[in-house]
Parts: C-alpha cells; sequence; structure tokens
C-alpha cells in the first residue's frame, strides 16, 4: 500500500542506476573537497550542483520519444559539425589546444557532445539502412564520411583523446551494426601500418613526446614523465587501506597535477586505497551492465544500437582514463566521469545516460514519451 503514497514520476525512475551513480558523485566530491585543502570550493560544490542538474535533463531526455531521436538525429550531427568549424574559426584557446566557444552565458566544448552525436547518427542511419546491405559499399562509405569530419575536425583542434573517443564509439557501432569482420581485421592491419608514419608525420611534438614517454616515463621524471610518475606514486602508496581522508600527500603538496581533474582517481586511491578503487570499479560495473541490459532488451535495431553505443561511450571514458593513471595508455586529457571535476564531460556522459533511460522507457511503454 506504501506505494500508492509514492509519485508515479518518481517510482518510474531507473533507481538502479540512478542512486549508485549519486554516491558515486558523492564520492567524487568528497576527494575533491579533500584536493582542495578541506574546502567545497572551487571544486565539490559545484561537482555535485553540477550533476542534480545534468540528473534534471537526463530525465528530461528519458521522456523523449524514439521518433523525436530518429528526427532529430542528421539535424544535431550537422549543428555540431557547424560548432566544430566554429570552433576552427573563433575558439578560444587554452592549454595550447583550440576547443571551446564562448557563448556569453557559458563556454561550449563541441567536440564533447560530438560523442553522443556521432552515435545517434550512426544508429540512425543503419536503422535506415536494409540489413542486407551491410555487407557492402552502402554501409561503409557514408558511415566513414559521418565519422571522417567530426573527427578530423578535433583532430586539428588538436584534440587526440577527443578524437580517439568519437572514432571508438563510430567503430564499435559499425562493429554491432554487422559490418563484415574483415573490414576490422583489415583496418586493424592497415593502422599498424600506418601507425609508425601518423607518430612521424601526423602528430604534434607534444603527442609524440606522450606516447614516447609512456613507453618509458623514468625517462624525463621531472619533465615529460612528471604526470605518470607522480600518478603512479600516489596510487602506490595508498596501498589496501589508504592514508586516511585528508592525508593525501601526493595531491595536498601538489605534487600530483590536475588532482581533480585527468588524475582524480590517483588523488581518491592515495587517501582511500584499494577499497576506495574497488567501490568505484564496482559502481562503474553496475552502471555499464544496466547500459547493456538495457540494450539487449531494447524493441529495435535503432534503440540496440544506440544505448549500445552510448554505454561504449561512457566504457571508453572510464577505461582510458585508469589505464592513464596507471601508466597503461598515454596522457590523453581525458577525465574520469562523475569523480572527475568538469562540466563538458558531466554533461556528455548524462546526456548518454539520459538516452539509455530513454530506450529503456521505449522497451516498457513501446516507444512514446512526451515529444
Amino acid at each position: 500500500m506504501h506505494r500508492a503514497y509514492i509519485p508515479q514520476t518518481i517510482r518510474r525512475q531507473p533507481w538502479a542506476v540512478i542512486l549508485p551513480l549519486l554516491a558515486l558523485v558523492l564520492f567524487g566530491g568528497t576527494v575533491l573537497y579533500s584536493a582542495a585543502g578541506g574546502r567545497f570550493q572551487p571544486w565539490a560544490t559545484t561537482h555535485v550542483a553540477r550533476f542534480l542538474v545534468f540528473l534534471v535533463m537526463a530525465m528530461m531526455i528519458g521522456r523523449v520519444s524514439q521518433e523525436w531521436f530518429r528526427r532529430a538525429a542528421l539535424p544535431i550531427y550537422i549543428v555540431l559539425c557547424v560548432l566544430l568549424v566554429l570552433v576552427e574559426l573563433i575558439g578560444g584557446i587554452g592549454g595550447g589546444s583550440q576547443r571551446w566557444l564562448n557563448l556569453g552565458f557559458m563556454t561550449l566544448q563541441p567536440s564533447e557532445l560530438m560523442k553522443p552525436g556521432i552515435v545517434l547518427v550512426l544508429a540512425w542511419f543503419y536503422s535506415v539502412l536494409p540489413v542486407g546491405e551491410t555487407q557492402g559499399w552502402r554501409a561503409i562509405v557514408p558511415a566513414a564520411i559521418l565519422l571522417g569530419i567530426p573527427a578530423g575536425l578535433v583532430m586539428l583542434q588538436p584534440d587526440l583523446g577527443t578524437g580517439l573517443a568519437i572514432s571508438f564509439g563510430a567503430v564499435v557501432l559499425m562493429f554491432l551494426a554487422g559490418l563484415p569482420l574483415r573490414l576490422f581485421i583489415g583496418g586493424a592491419l592497415a593502422g599498424a601500418i600506418a601507425a609508425p608514419l601518423a607518430f612521424f608525420t601526423l602528430l604534434h611534438d607534444y603527442q609524440r613526446k606522450r606516447v614516447l614517454v609512456f613507453m618509458d616515463p623514468e625517462s624525463d621524471p621531472l619533465g615529460s614523465g612528471y604526470h605518470i610518475t607522480q600518478s603512479k606514486i600516489a596510487i602506490g602508496s595508498g596501498g589496501f587501506f589508504g592514508k586516511g581522508f585528508g592525508h593525501g600527500s601526493q595531491s595536498h603538496l601538489d605534487y600530483l597535477p590536475e588532482a581533480h581533474t585527468d588524475f582524480v582517481f590517483a588523488t581518491m586511491a592515495e587517501e582511500w586505497g584499494m577499497l576506495g578503487g574497488l567501490f568505484v570499479l564496482i559502481v562503474f560495473a553496475v552502471v555499464l551492465r544496466w547500459g547493456l541490459k538495457v540494450a539487449m532488451n531494447a524493441p529495435d535495431r535503432f534503440s540496440r544500437l544506440l544505448a549500445a553505443g552510448m554505454v561504449t561511450t561512457i566504457f571508453f571514458y572510464v577505461c582510458i582514463n585508469l589505464m592513464m593513471v596507471m601508466g597503461l595508455a598515454p596522457v590523453v586529457g581525458i577525465p574520469l566521469p562523475f569523480m572527475s571535476h568538469g562540466g563538458s564531460s558531466m554533461m556528455t556522459n548524462m546526456i548518454c545516460i539520459g538516452t539509455i533511460m530513454a530506450v529503456d522507457r521505449w522497451s516498457k511503454r513501446g516507444g512514446t514519451g512526451l515529444l
């Protein structure tokens, strides 16, 4: 009988994913509070407030109909491509990269929005393509063009990490759409052959240095290898139980760079140890499992591809960031979802969560929604 007193709007929300995310965000806020020297500002309060705002946005996205998603896929993609061109023309420069548009009331990074954007447009494309044509050029060439335009524009900024994230999501979605396996094997072989050439001709000097440092960070421990070296020291010194809340010397003494953004996991691991790391991994496993379950139960091809692509986008964030802070991947500037301080990445991941919520709703209600 107690269920009758709970409004239906609240009951039908996917609390199985909202509550774990809330726990992770609050944990992230605690880490940011400590990283700021025991202060809520400038990171912890903003971090939690952004999540709550974007959670409302995700819930609103979750009520949108499938038909609206289908109609909006191509226009959204075109708008994002135009924004990427504007970044090249009038975008703001920071950290040696030209990635942001100053809209007056906010600073927008269009390349972040392209991560779910490329998934949406490719899910639409393969949903309208006859299944029998997935083995031919009609399934490959248009999709390659849809991917090549934004990926190329992002690489020009230059932003290798985001370019790889966009490409990874697109390639996984192509695989799930049923493109022939030989295409991916051939692409992998071509990539292996082209990688050395691209390393010397296409990458910028600082990008080449990141790769070399990744292979041997001790070769320049006070220069290019400083980030990885300090991150591994922070994680290793935390042990199993950690040094204790507020007692992380690497972050508090400013040895660990970007302790509140890209290397927030190292900040956490130093104070909370392996137990804190296991908690983070378990929450991500719960979120990703929920997303995959929604994708598997989706009512049609478009829904399945859309949900699976959004799960892939979140997975890429998590996987590359954790590998990066542990020295298993080059430093590419990808934040850890729901823990790192940053509005653009939080918005992108909550768009992915909201879209998966929408697919879950379609599965239960036959594609109906507010719009």
